[in-house]
């Protein structure tokens, strides 16, 4: 069973609850690092947690979200390791798998229909990177 970590700020909070309910449908794990209400918080707070887990390996894939998903998006990518796409529809998804590699989707909670999230995650998931030029361009990433 393939497991994701997913985390979100009080912007993000029930997309990430209707998120997870279709993730575990499809018989994935997931594994909640907050937040677990509306009620409002910092953002990097829960997108340091998730970040950490796909840094160190715990995780291939992480799913972060929030008002706009560039708050979550901008701790993301400050790890190494981890390669966070905003994405807002579905090629932009798959552009971030194919071309990117992206480890991590940052998604915007209040641009995006649950409809329209849902199929950004499942692009997400199952997306493979396409290789090649882009992996050199990857390697040319970290600072």
């Amino acid at each position: 069973m393939e497991k994701i970590v997913i985390a979100s700020d009080h912007a993000g909070f029930e997309l990430k609850e209707q998120l997870k309910h279709e993730l575990e449908n499809l018989k994935i794990e997931v594994d909640d690092k907050g937040c677990y209400s509306c009620e409002s918080v910092d953002y990097p707070d829960f997108a340091h947690k998730a970040s950490r887990d796909v840094e160190n390996g715990i995780v291939k894939r992480g799913i972060l979200i929030c008002g706009s998903g560039n708050g979550m998006s901008m701790v993301a990518n400050k790890y190494p390791h981890v390669r966070a796409a905003l994405c807002w529809n579905k090629e932009i998804a798959r552009l971030a798998r194919l071309h990117n590699d992206a480890n991590i989707i940052s998604l915007p909670a209040r641009f995006l229909s649950v409809e329209d999230a849902k199929e950004c995650v499942n692009i997400f998931l199952n997306t493979p990177f396409e290789g090649g030029r882009h992996i050199a361009r990857i390697h040319k990433i970290p600072i």
